[in-house]
């Protein structure tokens, strides 16, 4: 499209270009009668069909500071999981040499701050005020009647243009869960408690006292064997790491350790029955050597492997039954929620090895659901509340404290089990409240997303994502089926 020049003066002459000069007073789109008001930075001219490209550089400017920031954020980031693990620093047991270089590296940020804080306090507030006047500029703009339209782009540059744009966005993988309906399981009784193996081939269900498993691919399954072992409903289930044992819990008080045979089918190879009432929660470490269970005995236990899984240590500072636990990445800390409105944070000594109750956090509400993001931060889920509570380590005083809120849908009631559950590989978090399951992707800046609520007819629940994030398993009071749902890119 065409457009003339608005000048009186100027006889409804073509406009031929855009001026660029970030002080110039005068029209910006130029005819031939407008050169004389430009003649001084006649260089910063450029003509019309060349104004996309100066609009692309532009952004690639914009994305080039966004991406120093960025940069910088990442440097320091790396500095501060430099320092962090010398909180606890040991002085008997850490070298004078060792100690010398780490005063000396943070003596080195004090300067570093002394010097650098004001002049980059300063540069980030002139930012600030720049992006402000571009704003205020472009809103100005837009709300006039006369507008120039200079639609003459191509529509491979348009494309191209909003390509850009979006590239100043963080990066997120759309993506959505699909129900696949001709692969649903039928299961009258209640199911507490389902869980993927490792590389997604095995699916096992705590079917009321029973143990269904089935064979899966591609979300296919296929039942090959019941176990029958427990006397009361199992509410825990988690497949060791490295091999496809798995580990149970159930209201007869009682943990089973299930070995596979030659033969590709489990058996009962130990039973633990150390807690005296019912097992809520049970988990295993990375490598497989330590079980830690919780129950509504109010102890949290720890289970380590010699020849046979024996009880090493109990944690009895909670008061009331014990629902949650989550370990975080270094694995050598535990966070617990309990009835008795206590966030625990519980800490291997690398000395000793025993697990020490380091923060106790007291809740104004209990809940269901915590979970570790990584080694600094973890999630909880209060009972009958809207919002999810993001808790990070403050650095100066070591201890983790609610520093956000994400704020979901709920409903009136809630059942136990169905733990959050956190894939790193993914960035994905998957995460219950009432009747609703939430999938949440953390993106590269830190913030949490809510990708996808499913809603089902019944706060009754319970499920897991598989270890690659491709599928979500679920059961569910309302339906009374096993469903599984396939993860769609957008």
């Amino acid at each position: 499209m065409q457009i003339r020049c608005t000048k009186i003066d100027h006889q409804n002459q073509y406009i031929i270009g855009i001026c660029v000069d970030s002080n110039c007073p005068y029209q910006r789109p130029y005819c031939h009668y407008c050169l004389p008001e430009h003649n001084s930075h006649l260089n910063r001219l450029i003509l019309l069909e060349l104004l996309n490209d100066w609009i692309l550089k532009r952004i690639h400017i914009i994305e080039d500071v966004q991406n120093n920031v960025q940069e910088c954020k990442s440097v320091l980031d790396n500095l501060i999981n430099k320092f962090i693990p010398y909180f606890n620093i040991n002085i008997e047991q850490s070298g004078i040499s060792e100690i010398d270089n780490l005063i000396k590296g943070l003596c080195k940020m004090e300067i570093c701050e002394q010097q650098l804080f004001n002049l980059l306090k300063q540069s980030t507030e002139q930012i600030k005020l720049i992006i402000d006047e571009i704003l205020i500029i472009i809103k100005s703009q837009t709300g006039k009647k006369q507008k120039i339209d200079i639609q003459v782009q191509q529509p491979q540059l348009i494309k191209e243009q909003k390509y850009q744009v979006n590239m100043l966005q963080p990066k997120l993988k759309q993506f959505t869960f699909e129900l696949m309906k001709q692969n649903t399981i039928k299961q009258d009784e209640w199911c507490n408690a389902i869980a993927f193996n490792k590389d997604c081939s095995i699916v096992i269900a705590g079917c009321q006292e029973k143990i269904k498993v089935f064979k899966h691919k591609d979300g296919k399954m296929n039942q090959i064997q019941i176990l029958s072992k427990h006397k009361g409903d199992i509410n825990t289930l988690n497949f060791m790491k490295n091999n496809n044992n798995f580990v149970s819990g159930s209201d007869d008080k009682l943990i089973i350790i299930w070995e596979m045979n030659e033969n590709n089918l489990w058996y009962c190879q130990q039973i633990l029955n150390e807690h005296s009432n019912l097992i809520y929660c049970v988990l295993l470490n990375n490598s497989d050597d330590l079980i830690i269970s919780g129950s509504c005995d109010s102890k949290i236990k720890f289970w380590v492997k010699q020849n046979q899984w024996l009880c090493q240590q109990t944690i009895t500072d909670h008061t009331e039954s014990v629902y949650s636990l989550s370990l975080n990445e270094q694995q050598n800390k535990l966070i617990s929620c309990s009835w008795d409105l206590q966030i625990l944070v519980i800490e291997q000594s690398q000395s000793a090895k025993k697990w020490n109750v380091i923060q106790n956090i007291e809740i104004d509400q209990d809940g269901f659901r915590l979970c570790f993001i990584n080694d600094y931060q973890f999630i909880f889920q209060p009972k009958f509340k809207e919002q999810m509570h993001i808790y990070e380590i403050d650095i100066n005083t070591k201890q983790f404290q609610k520093t956000k809120e994400i704020t979901f849908k709920c409903c009136s009631d809630d059942y136990c089990f169905f733990p959050s559950q956190y894939l790193k590989s993914q960035s994905l978090l998957l995460n219950k409240n009432g009747k609703n399951v939430y999938v949440i992707q953390k993106n590269e800046n830190g913030y949490f997303t809510i990708e996808q609520s499913i809603e089902f007819g019944d706060f009754g629940v319970y499920g897991q994502l598989s270890d690659d994030g491709k599928f979500l398993i679920t059961w569910d009071n309302s339906s009374k089926e096993i469903q599984i749902r396939q993860c769609q890119e957008k």
